[in-house]
């Protein structure tokens, strides 16, 4: 590693965060040296199950990002997983810009950017050592453990120092598979050359000692396999876990027990593993269709989030046409549960207890593949940082995160907690602000393109399914402006009409008055009327039921 030489006299280095800070996903670290900005990951994070309204997942505010695009020296990716790339495909529609990241996650990426018909954007392969020239400037990227192939920390070089980002690190000795091995003798060599900001994620800052070994599941299923030999076992899987899937089919192997691939997408992540050098016997290997005659099977079955609770619901309500399941089979959830999937969890857990189905929760006492106390304590305690800052996780995290930091020696006022869009900028090696610089608001994705900044839709949405709607529809012709029908009252989750019919000829009353009156004075217009009815007939609603309903006015102007 070549020595650190300054690269411009006066450096500005900023570091802000559009994302992961008091929350969980959504992740994305800027680090801008000399206005050239680095992003580190672009990720998705999942709604509330109680607040969702339909809504799918929520990303960043890139507002910031476009305007200053052409600045933008390319985005690092350090993993496939969604909380670090899922907001991919609606930053690059905003901006272009290269992409930096690891061999499987690269084919994923191709994909998903093949999928959204986005063009003229390079993806370059980062490999487990490599040193690249981004914008000018050398960036290190170092092999780290973690749930996923390939993945790696980074260093961006500058005249200040590293600014390193250590990636969702373990320390594992264990695993000598060189898509997982880790090195964090990088991580000293740094620390040698002078790290100026350590960033490191919280996650798992609550947990005392190291995350290694138990976050491994082979040990229990191990076990399974041995007490069940003649039973179909169904497991369920995040198809992002790529380690714990490699886990299950390695005890798949050992144990000599038939597997099925179940889904599409677990099929084709096991051809892009078998690409970077993973392969499983064919003889291991059944057909969905031998579901039924293999009374030993293993079927593995992948999803993400709630689709895939939901699909293992089914499967233990036969709702799916190549599953039927009996009394005897073990069903197996191999899986976190994640925020945003307690409530699917739940019914699930409900479905496959009324047919009489055995569960068991393998994940139970597994840890998530995050570095615990420990291990970001030997990272602190390699790289040496001046400043340290936590990432990634809700506020208390952050701070338990700090408090590892202060710790290890750490100056308090050289350990900064920051919140999304609030930018701590170094000259000259010191810290000179912390300004809350953006206002940032999240981005609502509803399906695949209805984006809503401002929170519209959802806003209408929590109407709905609070206080209801009134529709109201009246004819009048065109010319002469005189109804000549209606109106017609309909309402949704408001009132009990029967009970309540009153409100609905005065609500009609309001709406023929209004038109008559505007026509009569000559201010009749289509639009601001239909407004005024809705101011007047929400008024008189919240005075009568207390609600606030959406009031939906329809004038239809006929031509006789």
């Amino acid at each position: 590693m070549s020595e650190n030489k300054p690269e411009q006299k006066k450096e500005k280095i900023r570091i802000f965060m559009l994302g992961g800070l008091d929350e969980d996903g959504k992740n994305m670290i800027c680090v801008e040296v000399d206005q050239k900005i680095y992003i580190i990951e672009a990720g998705i994070k999942f709604p509330d199950a109680k607040e969702s309204l339909g809504i799918e997942y929520i990303i960043q505010d890139f507002t910031y990002l476009i305007e200053h695009k052409e600045n933008i020296a390319g985005i690092i990716i350090t993993h496939g997983h969604d909380d670090v790339m899922g907001a991919l495909p609606h930053l690059l529609k905003q901006v272009k810009a290269d992409i930096y990241t690891s061999p499987l996650a690269a084919k994923e990426i191709t994909k998903m950017l093949k999928k959204e018909k986005i063009s003229g954007v390079r993806i370059h392969v980062v490999k487990r050592h490599d040193q690249k020239r981004i914008a000018k400037r050398k960036v290190i990227f170092f092999p780290i453990t973690h749930a996923y192939p390939g993945a790696f920390g980074v260093a961006i070089s500058t005249s200040q120092g590293y600014v390193v980002y250590s990636g969702e690190f373990i320390e594992n000795y264990n695993d000598l598979d060189d898509n997982y091995r880790g090195n964090l003798t990088i991580g000293a060599k740094l620390g040698k050359e002078g790290v100026l900001v350590l960033m490191q994620e919280s996650k798992g800052a609550e947990r005392s000692g190291h995350t290694s070994p138990n976050h491994q599941v082979t040990k229990a299923f191990d076990q399974i396999l041995d007490l069940n030999h003649d039973t179909r076992i169904f497991v369920s899987v995040y198809t992002q876990s790529v380690y714990r899937i490699q886990e299950i089919i390695d005890c798949c192997i050992k144990h000599d027990r038939k597997l099925i691939l179940y889904t599409k997408e677990l099929q084709e992540r096991m051809n892009g593993l078998k690409q970077i050098g993973y392969k499983i016997p064919e003889h291991i290997l059944a057909n969905v269709n031998e579901i039924d005659k293999i009374k030993d099977v293993v079927v593995l079955i992948s999803g993400q989030g709630r689709p895939l609770f939901t699909l293992m619901s089914n499967i233990a309500n036969d709702e799916v046409p190549n599953i039927n399941i009996r009394p005897e089979d073990l069903i197996v959830i191999a899986t976190p549960i994640i925020p945003g999937v307690e409530k699917v969890f739940k019914n699930m857990e409900n479905d496959i207890y009324k047919r009489g189905g055995r569960l068991v929760l393998l994940d139970k006492n597994v840890l998530s593949m995050h570095p615990s106390k420990e291990d970001l304590k030997m990272m602190l305690f390699l790289t040496r940082p001046k400043y340290y800052i936590p990432v990634k996780g809700e506020y208390r995290m952050l701070c338990a995160n700090a408090e590892i930091a202060a710790e290890m020696g750490i100056a308090s006022d050289h350990i900064i907690i920051l919140d999304n869009g609030q930018v701590a900028q170094f000259e000259d090696e010191k810290l000179v602000s912390v300004k809350m610089e953006m206002q940032l608001h999240d981005t609502m994705i509803d399906g695949k393109e209805n984006w809503d900044m401002a929170g519209v839709v959802l806003k209408d949405r929590e109407i709905l399914s609070t206080d209801g709607v009134m529709i109201l529809a009246i004819g009048i012709d065109s010319k002469t402006k005189k109804i000549i029908n209606g109106p017609d009252v309909q309402s949704r989750g408001l009132i009990y009409l029967k009970d309540s019919q009153y409100i609905t000829n005065d609500v009609a009353k309001i709406m023929e008055e209004t038109i008559k009156d505007n026509v009569k004075n000559k201010t009749y217009d289509n639009l601001e009327t239909r407004q005024e009815i809705r101011d007047k007939v929400a008024k008189y609603l919240f005075k009568q039921t207390a609600k606030r309903p959406m009031v939906l006015p329809v004038i239809l102007e006929i031509n006789q």
